[in-house]
């Protein structure tokens, strides 16, 4: 086994949040690619990838990969691409046969609504942090930049982006706490780094 992939593998193994925010990092992009040549949009890609990467945290210490680490994640996207597209064809079949016209809008209505509340606190935590940790969270995590980047761009110390980058984390952590429940596997990432 190559060492990357070992250090991936025994990394998750042992619950090490930043092998899996590096795995993410280095995988999630390639993936979301991979996964709209199955299901055509970049949303339900992006929220396949995710649940994969969530259900390999949920079950890291019980990971058993043969192949390489690389093959185990496209295997993993295209299985769950695959179930995601039959799942959705059943369900076009069952609304159509089962369902009147006004049932869907209200679940639907009803998800909205709690996801743009999320979506407000969120971007109202993410505001509310000072200005220099507030740029530096968001380069980190908007704009996939890797420490040593933000460093060089803002002209700072990479210590000094990760003392910011770990206050940020703990004032989102603590803002949001009501709302954990709720958040998906992105905030999931965001929120336990």
């Amino acid at each position: 086994m190559e060492e990357a992939q070992f250090r991936f593998i025994t990394g998750l193994k042992a619950g090490d949040k930043k092998i899996f925010e590096e795995l993410y990092r280095e995988y999630y992009t390639p993936l979301c690619f991979y996964c709209l040549r199955f299901v055509g949009k970049h949303e339900e890609a992006e929220e396949i990838v995710q649940g994969v990467f969530f259900k390999i945290w949920l079950k890291r210490e019980e990971l058993n990969i043969n192949s390489s680490l690389k093959s185990y994640l496209y295997r993993s996207v295209q299985n769950y691409a695959i179930n995601h597209l039959n799942l959705q064809k059943s369900r076009g079949r069952y609304h159509l046969d089962d369902y009147t016209e006004t049932e869907e809008p209200n679940i639907n209505g009803l998800e909205m609504l709690e996801e743009d509340e999320l979506n407000t606190r969120i971007k109202e935590a993410i505001a509310r942090l000072p200005e220099r940790r507030r740029i530096i969270f968001e380069l980190s995590r908007f704009s996939d930049l890797k420490y040593h980047q933000i460093a060089d761009q803002l002209e700072i110390s990479v210590k000094t982006v990760e003392a910011q980058m770990a206050k940020a984390l703990q004032s989102l952590r603590e803002t949001l706490k009501d709302y954990l429940p709720m958040l998906g596997i992105m905030f999931f990432i965001i929120l336990h780094t």
